[in-house]
Parts: structure tokens; sequence; C-alpha cells
């Protein structure tokens, strides 16, 4: 399940729900955990790492963790965030993205999406 996400003056791209580390989360668990809440209203078990990706930030380093996991449920209708009210930072779509539609889609970062393609039969398997 990926977000599309369609900002005014920008082309769509697709993202993975997640974000940063929260004052209250207790692991990168827990904070996916919250994420997938928030971002999907969704549950979801098996959470594996699976992949570890890292760029330039400003004067630092963006560090991002990729996990894989079995949604539960989804209830879109359950999303919360500023993101769902604020209609200035755009529209974000759930968008169920097959391995054949993958090609198709810009999805950020552009690692993941090779690593996906590359891994496909593992990431199936977790």
């Amino acid at each position: 399940m990926l977000i599309k996400r369609i900002k005014p003056g920008q082309a769509p791209y697709w993202t993975t729900p997640g974000s940063g580390l929260e004052s209250e989360d207790v692991s990168l668990e827990a904070a996916l955990r919250r994420e997938l809440h928030e971002e999907l209203g969704a549950d979801a078990d098996g959470f594996a790492q699976v992949f570890l990706f890292t760029a330039p930030a400003g004067e630092g380093v963006s560090v991002q963790h990729f996990f894989a996991c079995r949604l539960l449920q989804l209830q879109e209708h359950a999303r919360t965030g500023q993101e769902f009210v604020d209609p200035s930072r755009g529209d974000y779509q759930l968008d169920r993205v097959t391995i054949d539609k993958l090609p198709a889609v810009d999805l950020k970062p552009d690692a993941l999406k090779e690593f996906i393609a590359a891994n496909e039969e593992a990431l199936l398997s977790v």
C-alpha cells in the first residue's frame, strides 16, 4: 500500500507511510504502528525491517528505515493528522500498487523502487 502524493504545481509521486520518530515512540516499530494508523487508518503485524536508505540532508544525513508488514485492516475514514485537514498540503491518495504496476509509478526514494523490484520474492515471503 502506497500513498500517492499530489501537490499543487508538482508531478504526482508515490511514497510509503511513515515519518520521523516522535518523543512518545519507544521504537521504530512503535513509530511505524502510529504512522500506519494516522496515514492509512490501518493496523498491521509481522514487521520486518527490510531496507535502510541514507541521503545528505542539510548539514547532516537523513536515515530512512523501511519495513515490510502485513496489513490486518485498513479504514481510510479513520486517517488522522494535519495533512488531511489542510488543503494547501495537497492530496494523500491510498494506492494499492502491485509489482506489475510498480514500474509506472514515481516511488520516492528511487532506491526503494529498485530494491523492491530486485527483491520481490523475498519481500512477499516476509
